[in-house]
């Protein structure tokens, strides 16, 4: 790659590894070379290597884990909240490989909040299932589901690992989607969902909570969704209402 040579040393260090990490030359989850070694391979000093090293990190492409070394990160996925769809459908329309690893699913009296979320009494059985999301093998969202009981116990009659909610809902029970309510907020990982996530207790995650509604206004679907904060970045285009 042709390297302009005013610009800063540590610039040209940066644009050679990034280059790499673009190629495939470096992979996701690869070491980068020590500082030594970078050192003597591009003749530049150990400040111009760190300041290299940091700039890769403030643009997602590498991280630092303490006394092991610097590894090359997995790109975030960016995930547009703009359509009503499922993770399968999200981890597609960005090219990546969903699958999902089952935790359980059972049957459990409704709480308060799902009660109030499903249009139930509290008290009412619902069929809850947990899931470890993945895309491309890496831990991406912890979702626990709430379904009404009835067509809960069709759904869980079905492999989760591979059969979407969703699709299940509509294509094979005709349960169509209309709608759905979000609300998202930054929360810390409690140590089940960050077991599940394979992240340190503590870390910063999104978690959703999402209702969906079939015709008629019927909630159907009630999902808490825990998305790793370091993977995973969401987006969506706003108007602004004309004032009259």
């Amino acid at each position: 790659m042709a390297i302009a040579q005013d610009s800063p040393l540590y610039s040209r260090v940066e644009t050679v590894l990034a280059s790499e990490i673009n190629a495939g030359v470096l992979k996701v989850g690869d070491q980068l070379p020590t500082e030594d070694s970078l050192i003597v391979r591009f003749e530049v000093s150990r400040i111009t290597v760190r300041r290299a090293i940091q700039n890769l990190v403030s643009r997602g492409l590498v991280e630092i884990h303490r006394g092991k070394g610097t590894f090359v990160a997995a790109p975030r996925i960016t995930q547009e909240l703009t359509d009503l769809t499922g993770f399968v459908e999200d981890m597609h329309a960005v090219g990546r490989k969903p699958m999902a690893r089952v935790i359980d699913k059972e049957i459990v009296t409704a709480d308060t909040t799902v009660a109030g979320q499903l249009g139930l009494t509290k008290g009412q059985r619902v069929v809850r299932i947990r899931r470890v999301r993945l895309a491309d093998g890496v831990p991406i969202s912890f979702d626990e589901t709430y379904l009404p009981l009835e067509i809960g116990k069709k759904i869980i009659t079905n492999n989760l690992k591979v059969e979407p909610i969703f699709s299940l809902l509509e294509r094979k029970y005709d349960v169509p989607l209309i709608e759905a309510e979000y609300k998202l907020e930054a929360v810390a990982a409690e140590a089940e969902v960050a077991a599940a996530l394979r992240v340190k207790q503590g870390s910063p995650i999104f978690r959703i909570e999402r209702t969906s509604y079939t015709k008629g206004s019927r909630p159907v679907d009630y999902e808490k969704l825990y998305y790793r904060g370091d993977l995973v970045r969401f987006v969506t285009r706003l108007a602004r209402k004309t004032s009259r």
